[in-house]
């Protein structure tokens, strides 16, 4: 069974802020998110692991360094993050900044994604890059974010989570669903959930078919009703190649 153990001080407060647990050391498998308010708002680190444990695969174990408005090359030098990377024991270290659909971002993004990777793979763990999506305004941009996160996981070696991908996946099989919060910006809880089957997709190896709607978090319940449920699912599968 999966072990949950995250603190998101972003869901906590407005002003965000710092992760830096331990998580739990027996866990086979440890991640640490390195992200924004795009990872902590509705605790997708806490979904994640929850869903893992309602599946029964390996003990899952969470952990966060995220501040509001963050890319990568902040985190360098603000140095939580490489910290908690130093400190080792990790399976997966899951990065995520803006959409970077610009070149300059673009760039960006692929620059200290290669730092960050560097330092991940010397602690032996995988380094992984959580594909996010642009304004509900913006949506022109997609093709873009989605091209910048595959580019920088091309360029570093490790894993694509396409959790923008599948909203386009998921915008096509049932467009009513609503995927973005009320700024335009942050996810939805139908959009946090959508991201963590899709990781959990690509990370255990597995359908996200047959997930619960529902996980329970530090903060409550994040879930969704079935039908949707069961379209995110989908998405997340044709995300993934499935």
């Amino acid at each position: 069974m999966g072990v949950l153990r995250v603190l998101i001080a972003g869901l906590l407060v407005s002003c965000g802020g710092a992760v830096d647990i331990d998580g739990d050391p027996n866990a086979t498998v440890r991640i640490l998110f390195i992200g924004n308010s795009l990872t902590y708002t509705n605790d997708l680190p806490g979904v994640l692991a929850a869903l893992a444990d309602s599946a029964n695969v390996e003990s899952t174990s969470v952990t966060a360094v995220a501040y509001p408005g963050y890319a990568l090359e902040d985190h360098w030098t603000q140095g939580d993050a490489l910290a908690a990377i130093r400190r080792g024991g990790w399976t997966f270290v899951i990065m995520q900044q803006g959409p970077s659909a610009l070149e300059e971002s673009r760039v960006n993004l692929i620059t200290w994604g290669k730092r960050f990777a560097a330092e991940i793979r010397s602690v032996g763990a995988q380094p992984a890059f959580y594909t996010v999506w642009p304004s509900s305004d913006r949506a022109f941009d997609f093709p873009r974010v989605v091209e910048s996160y595959r580019l920088v996981a091309d360029s570093t070696g490790g894993v694509l989570l396409p959790a923008g991908a599948a909203w386009l996946e998921a915008n096509r099989l049932d467009p009513s669903v609503p995927l973005y919060g009320p700024d335009g910006f942050h996810p939805s809880i139908a959009g946090t959930y959508l991201a963590a089957v899709t990781m959990f997709g690509r990370l255990y190896q597995r359908s996200a078919v047959g997930l619960p709607a529902g996980v329970r978090v530090r903060s409550g319940v994040v879930s969704v009703s079935p039908s949707v449920a069961a379209t995110l699912q989908r998405a997340a599968d044709l995300a993934n190649g499935r």
